[in-house]
C-alpha cells in the first residue's frame, strides 16, 4: 500500500473514539467497579426507555417508521453494551476463579457466575422482545451481582 493512503489510514484511525464503555484487556490494575455498576444501571435505563418508545411508536395510527428502527437499534446497542461489560470487564477480568476445595469461596465464585449469565441471557431477551419483564429482571440481577461481588 502506498504510503500516503497508509498514514491517511493511521490518522482517520486515530481520530475515530475509542468505545469509552469497554475496558482494555491489558492487565493495567486500573479499574473503576462502581462506574461499570452506573453504566450497566444506564445501559438498563435506556433499553426500557427504548421498548416503551418501541410501544408507542407501534400503535400510532401512522407509526413513523423511521423513528421505530431507530429506537430499535438504540435499544440492541444498548443491550449489547450491557453484555459488553458483563463479558469483558467482569467475567474475563474481575471475577477471579476460586479454588474447589475452598467451598465458601468456590460458591460465591459459582453464585457471581451464575447472576453474570443471567445478565447475559436477560440482555439477550431484552434484544429479541419489547417485554419490561426483562427490564425487571436485569435490575434485579445487577443488584444481585453488585451484592455478591462486593460482599467480604
Amino acid at each position: 500500500m502506498h504510503p500516503r493512503y497508509l498514514s491517511l489510514l493511521a490518522a482517520f484511525a486515530a481520530a475515530v473514539p475509542a468505545h469509552v464503555y469497554a475496558h482494555c484487556q491489558v492487565p493495567c490494575g486500573i479499574y473503576d467497579d462502581a462506574s461499570r455498576f452506573a453504566t450497566l444501571e444506564e445501559h438498563v435505563t435506556t433499553v426500557e426507555k427504548a421498548m416503551k418508545q418501541i410501544t408507542e411508536l407501534s400503535a400510532a395510527e401512522k407509526p413513523d417508521y423511521n423513528q421505530l428502527v431507530r429506537w430499535v437499534n438504540n435499544k440492541d446497542q444498548h443491550a449489547d453494551e450491557l453484555s459488553e461489560i458483563v463479558t469483558y470487564y467482569f467475567m474475563a477480568q474481575r471475577v477471579k476463579p476460586a479454588d474447589p476445595n475452598d467451598k465458601a469461596a468456590f460458591d460465591k465464585y459459582t453464585a457471581q457466575l451464575t447472576t453474570l449469565h443471567g445478565i447475559l441471557v436477560s440482555a439477550m431477551k431484552a434484544k429479541q422482545t419489547t417485554d419490561l419483564a426483562h427490564v425487571a429482571q436485569l435490575h434485579k440481577l445487577i443488584d444481585q451481582f453488585r451484592a455478591l461481588y462486593t460482599a467480604k
